[in-house]
C-alpha cells in the first residue's frame, strides 16, 4: 500500500482523535513564523485618528493569566464553601489552575454525596472530559463490575478525582498543579465526611496517604489518614486502567476488594 495515498474521512477523524487526546489543541503552519519580525500595516487615515483617541484613553488592566496560581488562595476558596454546590460553584470560577484552560470542563465528581464509601482516582480522562462524570470510560466500567463483586454501585459510594480537570494527553498532574488542586479535594473529603476510603492507583494513594511508595508495595494495607481535618481508614489498590493493560493483577486487585468488604461489614455499612 503507498505510503502516500490521501487519507480517507474515517482516517482523518482517527487522527484529529488521536491528536486531541494527545492534548494538541492549535495548529500550525508548515514554516516558523517570527511574530517579534512580523510589523503592522500602515493605518489609513481613520486609523490614525482612532490611533489618536486611544492615545488618550487610559488602557484597560489586562486580566490575570491562568499560569502562577496562588496556593493560599485556593485553601482560602475552598475553607469558605459551607456545602458541596458552594465548593463546585467555587471551582467552576477558579481560575488559579491551568489545567482548566485545556480542559472541556470541571469533573467534579459522581455518585451518593450522602455515603460514607468514598472512593478517590487521579484525574479526569478523554470520556470523563466529554461527560463530565469521573470514570466512565473503559476504566469506569470495570470499576463498576469491581463494585458490583462486592455488592456495590454508584448509589452506594461517592468518586471523586484529585485533580477536577484533564491533564492534556492524561499526563500525570505536575506537583504544582496537585498543590493548586489539593484544598478542593481536602474540603471535598471532608463536607462528605465519609467513614471509609479507597484509593485507585499510584498518584492517588501517594497524594491520600503522602508518601513517594509506589502503589504495589502500598496496595491492599489499611492505615489512618487524614485528609484535610477529616480522619479516616483507607485502603489503596490498583487502578482499574491498570488492571485493563495488565489483566493478571486482578487477583490482586481482588484481594484488596475483599478486605474492603470486610471492613465494610465490621462497621455495618454494608
Amino acid at each position: 500500500m503507498s505510503q502516500d495515498r490521501p487519507l480517507n474521512n474515517a482516517e482523518l477523524l482517527s487522527v484529529l482523535d488521536w491528536y486531541r487526546a494527545a492534548g494538541v489543541d492549535l495548529a500550525v503552519v508548515d514554516e516558523p513564523v517570527d511574530r517579534f519580525a512580523q510589523r503592522p500595516p500602515a493605518p489609513s487615515a481613520p486609523a490614525q485618528r482612532a490611533v489618536a483617541v486611544a492615545e488618550v484613553t487610559p488602557p484597560a488592566t489586562p486580566s490575570p493569566g491562568p499560569i502562577g496560581g496562588d496556593p493560599g488562595e485556593a485553601r482560602q476558596l475552598a475553607a469558605s464553601a459551607q456545602n458541596l454546590d458552594e465548593l463546585r460553584d467555587i471551582l467552576e470560577r477558579y481560575d488559579g489552575c491551568g489545567l482548566k484552560f485545556r480542559a472541556t470542563q470541571l469533573v467534579f465528581a459522581d455518585g451518593n454525596p450522602d455515603a460514607k464509601i468514598m472512593l478517590i482516582g487521579e484525574a479526569p480522562g478523554a470520556e470523563e472530559d466529554r461527560q463530565g462524570k469521573p470514570f466512565v470510560g473503559r476504566s469506569g466500567q470495570l470499576l463498576n463490575r469491581m463494585l458490583g463483586a462486592i455488592g456495590l454501585d454508584r448509589t452506594k459510594v461517592y468518586i471523586v478525582n484529585t485533580v477536577p480537570w484533564r491533564p492534556p494527553g492524561n499526563r500525570t498532574p505536575t506537583p504544582e498543579e496537585m498543590e493548586l488542586c489539593l484544598p478542593f479535594l481536602n474540603r471535598q473529603v471532608e463536607l462528605v465526611a465519609p467513614k471509609l476510603v479507597m484509593t485507585l492507583g499510584g498518584p492517588a494513594m501517594q497524594t491520600v496517604f503522602k508518601t513517594t511508595n509506589g502503589i504495589i508495595k502500598m496496595r491492599g494495607k489499611w492505615q489512618e489518614v487524614s485528609i484535610g481535618a477529616h480522619e479516616v481508614p483507607a485502603l489503596p489498590t490498583l487502578h482499574p486502567a491498570y488492571l485493563l493493560r495488565n489483566p493478571a493483577a486482578k487477583q490482586q486487585a481482588w484481594r484488596d476488594l475483599i478486605s474492603f468488604r470486610q471492613r465494610l461489614d465490621a462497621l455495618g455499612l454494608g
